[in-house]
């Protein structure tokens, strides 16, 4: 079972491009690529991981723009798998963009 993410967690010093919702217990964020092509290549890098982690993002896709939305649903609260997700998120969208 994952730890749940500590009250304390520094999200803005960890993952600032995100944002929380903690009455939802989710984190949230767009990613903007140069095209759909790029958009695509992030959505397959971070689909693969998330099936290697076994913790899947709700999103969406509309050309250029991917819409992210983590949670862990089996514990209605973000725990560590969201962390890990959103930094693997975060770097596969720099090595699409390099």
């Amino acid at each position: 079972m994952p730890k749940l993410v500590a009250s304390d967690f520094d999200f803005e010093k960890i993952l600032p491009e995100w944002q929380v919702n903690r009455s939802a217990q989710e984190l949230t964020r767009v990613f903007e690529f140069r095209d759909f092509k790029d958009a695509f290549e992030f959505m397959t890098l971070c689909a693969h991981f998330a099936e290697e982690l076994d913790h899947h993002p709700d999103w969406s896709n509309s050309w250029n723009r991917v819409s992210v939305r983590l949670s862990t649903h089996s514990m209605k609260a973000l725990t560590e798998l969201d962390i890990t997700m959103a930094s693997a998120m975060d770097q596969f969208a720099r090595q699409v963009l390099a």
